[in-house]
């Protein structure tokens, strides 16, 4: 079955916000075997709404819009479309009340524009919003479906899980669909691709392989359609075994998990702790560890020692190894991990020290390149990380070979 998504709002249109309701949205939706086949953004005006959501009724039976449910004057989503249904706006008890609430609690006036948001069209189901103000709306008119979800992405996100998804799937008849998926860490897709060649190769027609490359991993994603669940399930797990003896040390796990979520599980069932030093990566690195649920039961602290001065009076890096070698290098990476874990008292330390960009690089040390080190109780180890040109990047992608670095160390 298809699907239309449409995301309302100027500041989408102009580039003042990102859009990435529609990617959550078709996500979604493709693991119950729903197909977003077309997305589409509209500005904050009623003809431009009406029409799209008028052409999109006509394309696929399940039409999903977020944006445009705010009490200003420029949210107009909602008296759009109780003009496109022939109905009448009328107040939501419930979510009236709810309101109330919600404006008490944060002592801000239940003024006339908040009460605004408990009035829905008379012909919608209201999809409880229990993270904001503005319920989601269900509609129904010759065979097609309708749904009005707010622009919040966590009240969108919400709200599909709880209401939308359940509704859909009781609504319509879809097709059976199975989705896994592995996650991946230190091969390129090319590279990636070439080593599994063969297995992708043994594959089932039925089985099909997505490659799903970010800063932070590749994901292999294996998809069924159209089978029982159980025989794909069985399948699926037979092959990605397989394909964990393939990749070996670069096999991070599967799922939604991250390599620093593994890396903090292996902690804990060790009773370990980390600290880190970060010079390039500015607290990129601590923050993927403290983003972690339950981070203080391994996390003991972190250093940004941007500056040299702070890496040799409170990491005790040696000034003439700054001056011999430079900040980025081997030598003062390790000695960063090893003070950063003697000053925090931690079981495991890292340390990054690079040049991020996009200035500062030499033909020696080019833009990009990166030092990073594991301080344990063993010893410390460390490694040349080389990126490329875009500062962002190369924080994403050297904050995550550091962890990762962490990771093959303390599985050996």
């Amino acid at each position: 079955m298809n699907c239309n998504v449409i995301t309302i709002g100027d500041e989408i249109l102009i580039g003042q916000i990102v859009d990435t309701n529609s990617a959550t949205i078709a996500r979604m939706l493709g693991e119950i075997g729903v197909r977003v086949e077309r997305r589409l953004t509209v500005g904050d005006s009623g003809e431009e709404i009406a029409s799209a959501v008028t052409e999109a009724m006509r394309r696929a039976p399940l039409v999903i819009i977020t944006g445009g449910l705010g009490p200003t004057k420029d949210d107009i989503t909602k008296t759009t479309l109780t003009q496109l249904f022939d109905s009448r706006l009328v107040r939501h008890e419930p979510t009236y009340r709810a309101v109330e609430q919600m404006m008490k609690a944060k002592g801000i006036e239940f003024n006339e524009l908040n009460q605004g948001q408990a009035l829905v069209p008379e012909c919608c189901e209201v999809l409880t919003n229990r993270n904001g103000t503005a319920p989601g709306m269900w509609l129904e008119k010759e065979g097609s479906v309708v749904v009005s979800l707010p622009g919040v992405p966590f009240e969108m996100e919400a709200l599909m899980c709880e209401e939308v998804i359940p509704k859909v799937k009781e609504h319509f008849a879809l097709r059976s669909v199975v989705h896994r998926t592995m996650i991946t860490f230190g091969l390129a897709e090319s590279m990636l691709a070439e080593r599994i060649a063969e297995w992708e190769d043994a594959l089932p027609e039925w089985l099909h392989l997505a490659y799903l490359p970010s800063p932070r991993q590749l994901r292999l994603r294996l998809s069924a359609y159209d089978v029982s669940a159980e025989m794909a399930e069985a399948e699926m797990e037979r092959r990605f075994k397989e394909l964990e003896t393939i990749l070996g040390s670069y096999f991070v796990g599967y799922g939604e998990e991250s390599v620093a979520g593994v890396v903090a599980r292996m902690l804990v069932e060790r009773g370990a702790t980390l600290a880190c030093a970060e010079s390039c990566t500015g607290g990129a690195l601590s923050s993927r560890f403290t983003a972690e649920a339950g981070a203080s039961a391994y996390f003991k602290g972190s250093v940004v020692s941007y500056s040299n001065d702070v890496k040799i009076n409170l990491l005790g890096v040696r000034a003439e190894d700054i001056s011999e070698y430079g900040a980025v290098s081997q030598q003062v990476a390790e000695q960063m991990a090893v003070g950063v874990r003697r000053v925090c008292g931690a079981d495991y330390a890292i340390a990054t020290t690079g040049i991020a960009g996009p200035d500062g690089g030499t033909p020696a040390k080019p833009v990009g390149t990166v030092w990073i080190a594991v301080a344990t109780p063993e010893g410390v180890t460390s490694q040349l990380y080389r990126g490329g040109k875009l500062r962002s990047v190369n924080i994403e992608r050297s904050s995550t070979a550091a962890i990762n670095m962490l990771r093959l160390v303390i599985a050996k």
